[in-house]
């Protein structure tokens, strides 16, 4: 039998390995701008276009390549970083397998401008698919530009893969942001279709994470320094009550690299232990420096992973450090728990009496208001089995209380939106028919309600959540909402990445009710409201919780729409340790069940549970 095993061609081989190297567009900006660290530069600017898939240019002002150098660079395990094996357990560079550009070049069109600051002529390389199709001198800067084109062009597959440009571009940010916080001493920028994301100048590790993470950033930093003879930690941690609902700011450096380690983030978490809320992240950007020869970074491609050779040492160390920063900056847990972190205490929901709020709404209906009931089969048959599960209540309170009084009508009108409660309506239940006790409140955060088989258990916030969802849902659906304008605008300023988040979904957002626009670089001016939010909500503090919900859901593949609409609904919703009144509570309870899905919230929480009679009877049984 014939010889069946034989080497691969280089451009398949190139093709394999830039598989496990180059995963999307961010992958080709860490490896290219790492590449201008090690060079020495004290300058590098990133140009991006559509998120990367067109365009990624590096242009750095350092050391420079002669003609054979640069022709070099595209072989694969082609490196200036070591020489022989024992080198791999004393790296200070960020590169040293010699497989970026090799990579790189396999999978896109990819042109090479450098020059040493020695040289007269610098080199121009153009390659497509590891085959080099031009090499000859030119003029150019001293540095390196590389600018590679059309990524994935010969690999379909993968690019079919990539997500929409603001994911990617998000993951653009992310790797960018690792990158220039470990290197505060030189300058960065990065511009995407034109326009300037970020200018980071020069500076030490709190000024370049100010321009990083906005101005705002700086009262949440507490610095960490320890250092003994093993290894040495130093910067920063964030305030509790600071903290987010979101990963994306803990930042964790081993020798200058960026790694990712769960490992270390739960040294951090431990030491956060008791002053924060349940599912909730702080800022930190922690350097670990340590002798090379304890560590292992040559575990995958990408690098970011690492074994130490005592694990169990350094984590021990970065937990005490961190808790040695918090107490030594009188940190202490001043967060009430059951309130959520992005907002602090609400303020309460005043509705007008329901007499006033049933004249109102009789006499017009806003344009934002959902679907009617009556238009709405679904809708109309949960109120009719709402109707059945009170029905008889008011004959059984006056046989075990004649005294009792009648209690609040049965009425749907919230204050989130009204709706038409006129004669004949489905939505109006009148006291003939029926009546109910008041509901009330436990740990502010369950509302117990009286029906004829038991009592019903609602969360309030699932609940509220519920409500919303469908009501902004709705709204986008037939994109109306009524808005009211500011006296006094306000402004927004975000980080770069929210900032372009934001912009991605501002045309959606606006058609909730809010009038948003640009106003400089990473700003935004608020000038108006969706009308039922005006006095109950902080808006800056309702659009950054916004943004961050809205993050999770692009974790989670939803569209745009539901993202926007479930995220709305978590930010605005009232909170459990939110005190109601029993008006308050009628109109949750109502609105609930005049939902299509009342049963869960969008996350997936019940939003009510019924304790029967019968089943509560049989636990008192001896």
């Amino acid at each position: 039998m014939a010889d069946i095993i034989q080497l691969l061609p280089d451009a398949i081989a190139n093709q394999i390995a830039a598989g496990e190297v180059i995963q999307r567009p961010a992958s080709v900006v860490k490896e290219l701008v790492e590449n201008s660290i090690d060079a020495g530069s004290t300058s590098i600017k990133l140009v991006v276009k559509e998120a990367g898939k067109t365009l990624i240019q590096v242009i750095d002002n350092g050391c420079g390549m002669t003609e054979t150098d640069a022709r070099m660079s595209f072989e694969r395990h082609a490196t200036s970083k070591i020489r022989q094996a024992s080198d791999l357990f004393a790296i200070r560079t960020m590169g040293f397998r010699g497989e970026a550009l090799a990579s790189i070049a396999a999978i896109a069109h990819v042109e090479m401008r450098t020059r040493r600051q020695s040289d007269e002529l610098g080199a121009l390389l153009q390659v497509e698919g590891s085959t080099v199709k031009s090499q000859e001198p030119c003029q150019c800067a001293s540095g390196t530009a590389i600018s590679v084109k059309n990524l994935f062009f010969n690999v379909p597959a993968r690019r079919n893969f990539l997500k929409s440009n603001s994911v990617e571009m998000r993951y653009i940010i992310d790797e960018f942001q690792r990158i220039a916080i470990a290197n505060p001493d030189i300058f960065f920028s990065l511009h995407h279709n034109g326009s300037e994301v970020f200018h980071l100048t020069t500076g030490n590790l709190r000024q370049r994470l100010i321009g990083i993470f906005g101005a705002q950033s700086n009262k949440k930093l507490v610095p960490v320094a320890e250092e003994t003879d093993i290894l040495k930690l130093s910067g920063f941690v964030g305030k509790p009550e600071f903290a987010k609902k979101t990963r994306g700011e803990q930042y964790f450096y081993v020798n200058n690299r960026f790694i990712k380690s769960s490992y270390l983030n739960h040294a951090v978490a431990s030491a956060y232990e008791k002053l924060l809320p349940a599912d909730t992240y702080p800022l930190y950007v922690i350097f670990i420096e340590t002798d090379p020869a304890h560590i292992d970074i040559n575990v995958h491609p990408t690098k970011q992973e690492i074994k130490f050779e005592d694990e169990r040492l350094v984590y021990n160390y970065l937990k005490v450090a961190v808790r040695h920063a918090l107490g030594q900056y009188s940190i202490m847990p001043t967060l009430d728990f059951d309130i959520d972190a992005n907002f602090g205490s609400s303020p309460q929901i005043k509705p007008k009496s329901r007499r006033d709020e049933t004249v109102r709404s009789a006499s017009a209906q806003p344009a934002s208001s959902p679907i009617p009931a009556a238009d709405n089969p679904l809708r109309a048959n949960n109120l009719k089995n709402w109707q059945e599960l009170y029905e008889g209540l008011d004959e059984f309170d006056r046989e075990d209380n004649p005294k009792n009084p009648a209690s609040t009508p049965l009425t749907l009108e919230s204050n989130w939106h009204q709706e038409p409660t006129q004669p004949g309506d489905s939505h109006s239940i009148s006291t003939e028919h029926h009546q109910r006790k008041e509901p009330y409140q436990v740990h502010n955060t369950y509302i117990v309600s009286q029906i004829k088989s038991g009592v019903l258990l609602i969360d309030q916030q699932s609940a509220h959540e519920r409500i919303l969802y469908e009501r902004f849902l709705d709204v986008l659906n037939q994109q109306k909402a009524s808005s009211q304008q500011q006296l006094f605008p306000r402004t927004l300023t975000l980080s770069p990445n929210d900032a372009a988040l934001l912009k991605d979904i501002l045309e959606q957002v606006n058609l909730l009710g809010f009038d948003i626009q640009e106003f400089g670089v990473n700003t935004f001016v608020i000038n108006g409201l969706p009308s039922e939010m005006v006095g109950k909500k902080d808006e800056i503090e309702v659009i950054e919780s916004l943004l961050e919900q809205y993050k999770g859901g692009v974790d989670m593949k939803l569209d745009i729409q539901e993202n926007i609409a479930r995220a709305m609904a978590r930010s605005a919703a009232i909170k459990r340790g939110q005190s109601l009144n029993a008006s308050e509570m009628h109109m949750l309870i109502d609105k609930l069940f005049a939902c299509q899905a009342p049963y869960k919230s969008p996350s997936g929480r019940h939003c009510f549970i019924t304790l029967e009679l019968e089943g509560l009877a049989k636990r008192f049984e001896g």
